[in-house]
């Protein structure tokens, strides 16, 4: 079963720069680690979150209704500072076979191959999980996001305009990927 996959992961990534990250599940006990990954994030940052992280309770509850079974938090941690995140949503009903992935990295980690490797982790676990589908949402104008998440093995399939309403009221185009996990069966 997944989820006790997920309690025991650990893994050691070595970035570009010769810097060690351990890799592991969020748990209900981070929310110290939650408070000093967010807590730095600017207003040109905020811009782009779905939810309010300067909020302790958004944080707290966070912690409070961690269920592996509904996302899977990946948290990146150099010397136990947290430094990144990234989360693999399960969906539900209809939409059972695909999972969201979303990635977010304090500036001083971006562009340094750490998206990437927390990505690489989030799709083995969906693979493991036996979903077909992956999806990511990329603000469009964020065109080396883009790239990285193309190297990864995502398809950019559309651009769905003015799909993301910034807190100031302002509209963004989304860029929507996807990566498929399993072939589709061919029939004879």
């Amino acid at each position: 079963m997944l989820p006790d996959q997920i309690k025991t992961f650990r893994e050691m990534v070595t970035l570009k720069d010769g810097v060690y990250v351990l890799l592991r599940p969020m748990l209900k006990e981070d929310r110290a680690h939650l408070d000093e990954l967010y807590s730095p994030v600017g207003a040109d940052d905020m811009r782009y979150f779905r939810h309010n992280v300067k909020d302790p309770a958004v944080l707290q509850e966070w912690c409070d209704k961690l269920d592996y079974n509904d996302v899977v938090p990946i948290l990146a941690l150099v010397k136990d500072r947290a430094v990144g995140s990234g989360t693999l949503h399960f969906l539900k009903g209809p939409k059972r076979h695909m999972g969201e992935v979303r990635l977010f990295l304090s500036k001083e980690f971006r562009k340094r191959g750490l998206g990437m490797k927390i990505i690489r982790v989030l799709v083995d676990f969906a693979r493991r999980q036996g979903l077909s589908l992956l999806t990511a949402e990329i603000i469009a104008d964020k065109a080396k996001v883009v790239r990285a998440f193309e190297q990864m093995g995502f398809k950019s399939r559309c651009t769905l305009e003015d799909y993301f309403m910034f807190p100031d009221g302002d509209y963004s185009d989304v860029v929507l990927m996807t990566m498929e996990l399993k072939p589709h069966a061919e029939e004879f």
